[in-house]
């Protein structure tokens, strides 16, 4: 494998979900790793790999709803752990529970996830990860069936089992967090989880107590019904990915299959919703 790298470094405003939509977008032109910061992100490419103008054909980078500018440098040898190790910091949630590195020390909390997030989403630093950590605390999970959709790091799917989960589903589109998934389930001695790589087709025939979905506006909009046709009958439903004035719409969409809000979190403009069907 090539030790010289083309480096991206992406500045966005604003940053959601302009962010995720354009690293799904880089990683299917051949984009290898992603390290994310207060700009925006940097994106990697094996400079063997890396054509002039491979970005041509980027659709979000056209959209004028977000402002999108970058740099390209090349760089040598990168050491991937140290770029993430950089830009991860252990955190914390209501004192109760620990998300960190395999380097970092145990603060020795009620819960402790330890995860290595590569090149996936769900590190517990974004708002919508942390909100829906608060969620899940205040939930009864034992002997729970739990569906996380879209699960970045697994991180919550990991953390539902931690509170008593005894069948989880986590699921998820982009190769690299089904690999990542695995690999955080085994290092935290998950026994209960099932990774899958895919979207909502999936969940045919399949029933869960609760259904966790951090993805974002549209693809829960599209998605909703499906996630209603899964529900066992006064499950429960958490939704983020999307900010306080999206509301509306999604409540719009929520209640046409008779879920209704119990609980908002809300966090730099963005909501974690809880829903009761």
């Amino acid at each position: 494998m090539t030790n010289t790298y083309i480096a991206y470094n992406f500045s966005i405003q604003p940053k959601e979900p302009a962010t995720e939509i354009l690293i799904a977008e880089l990683g299917n032109v051949g984009f290898e790793s992603f390290v994310e910061n207060d700009e925006g992100f940097i994106a990697y490419i094996p400079k063997e790999e890396h054509i002039d103008d491979m970005l041509n054909d980027i659709f979000i980078l056209q959209s004028e709803e977000f402002n999108i500018s970058y740099t390209i440098e090349e760089i040598e040898q990168v050491n991937w752990n140290s770029e993430w190790e950089k830009n991860f910091n252990p955190i914390q949630v209501d004192e109760e529970v620990s998300i960190r590195a395999p380097f970092h020390p145990n603060p020795n909390l009620k819960y402790d996830i330890v995860i290595e997030p590569k090149m996936s989403f769900g590190t517990g630093h974004h708002e919508t990860t942390y909100m829906m950590v608060q969620h899940l605390l205040k939930l009864d999970l034992k002997d729970k069936r739990v569906l996380d959709m879209g699960c970045g790091t697994a991180i919550l799917a990991i953390f539902a089992e931690m509170k008593g989960a005894n069948f989880i589903d986590a699921i998820d589109i982009d190769s690299w967090c089904y690999e990542n998934s695995l690999e955080n389930c085994e290092r935290n001695n998950c026994k209960y989880i099932n990774v899958y790589e895919g979207d909502a087709s999936l969940l045919i025939n399949k029933k869960y107590d609760v259904i966790i979905a951090n993805i974002n506006r549209n693809i829960l909009l599209n998605d909703i019904k499906t996630y209603v046709n899964c529900l066992e009958e006064g499950g429960i439903l958490l939704l983020s990915g999307f900010y306080n004035e999206d509301i509306p719409v999604i409540d719009a969409e929520a209640s046409k299959y008779g879920l209704k809000i119990d609980e908002i979190i809300e966090k730099n403009n963005w909501v974690a919703v809880k829903y009761n069907y």
